[in-house]
């Protein structure tokens, strides 16, 4: 759960849309309805429906009010959140199975991702998550060497690593770099999440760091497709496309046959 206020706020009202509270098509209460049941202001209620229709939950206002969209899975990149936290917000049960921890030498993107030595150490280690008891995705992540002995330290059932080092360790993550793309199931991805060789794996790799800017892990994450979407907001006004005239042409003459 998020530390502020509209981030409680926001939390209870997507648990109430994914219930069926609010089913697709209805209208939420008005901001100053919920502002009173929350005894919030409405500033700090219309941060939190903002963060709902980041995510694709809610459309625009009608009069004062916002409609109910949808109620798939979308995770959104508003905020910097572990599988874990986006997964109960969702309402789903979230496990997690830690497989492997193994200690190697950097690879060559690794250490061109976090900013170590080619000769440098990380923690590798390979997790699968599971939501409602079903396999959506295999985790690959290597930790610098700074964080390695916090995640050693984790037993094998950890439902959130981000999480649990923040709370030992003091190690939480505040920036987030996020690349997405596809990717075909290889034999391991296969096995462990029950596809055939070569089916198609929606892949987001990420790095995080702390509020200093220090890399904490680099993520190579595989999901089943349709078991979460990526929710991504944008706006002409924080970066406005311009468009500028093409150069002249001009025109070839037409031969007559």
């Amino acid at each position: 759960m998020s530390g502020s206020r509209y981030g409680e706020i926001a939390e209870a009202l997507r648990r109430s849309i994914l219930e069926g509270e609010y089913p697709v098509g209805a209208l939420l209460p008005s901001e100053s309805d919920l502002a009173a049941r929350w005894g919030a202001s409405r500033g700090t209620v219309r941060q939190a429906v903002g963060l709902l229709a980041s995510e694709g939950l809610v459309g625009s206002r009608q009069g004062a009010r916002r409609v109910v969209l949808r109620q798939e899975r979308r995770h959104s990149f508003a905020q910097l959140t572990s599988f874990a936290q986006w997964a109960q917000a969702m309402g789903c049960e979230v496990s997690s199975r830690i497989l492997t921890r193994t200690t190697r030498r950097v690879g060559a993107e690794e250490a061109s991702r976090l900013g170590v030595a080619r000769d440098s150490e990380v923690l590798y280690v390979l997790r699968l998550r599971r939501l409602d008891g079903e396999p959506v995705l295999v985790e690959r992540t290597a930790y610098t060497d700074w964080v390695a002995p916090a995640v050693r330290d984790l037993p094998d059932d950890c439902v959130s690593i981000m999480n649990s080092i923040a709370g030992s360790a003091g190690i939480v993550a505040h920036y987030g770099e996020h690349l997405i793309d596809a990717v075909a199931a290889g034999s391991e991805d296969a096995r462990l999440l029950g596809v055939r060789r070569g089916s198609p794996l929606l892949r987001q790799r990420y790095l995080t760091y702390t509020a200093a800017g220090r890399p904490i892990e680099w993520t190579d994450d595989r999901y089943l497709p349709g078991s979460v979407a990526f929710a991504v907001s944008n706006s002409a006004a924080a970066a406005p496309l311009e468009r500028h005239a093409g150069p002249s042409v001009t025109p070839h003459p037409v031969r007559a046959s």
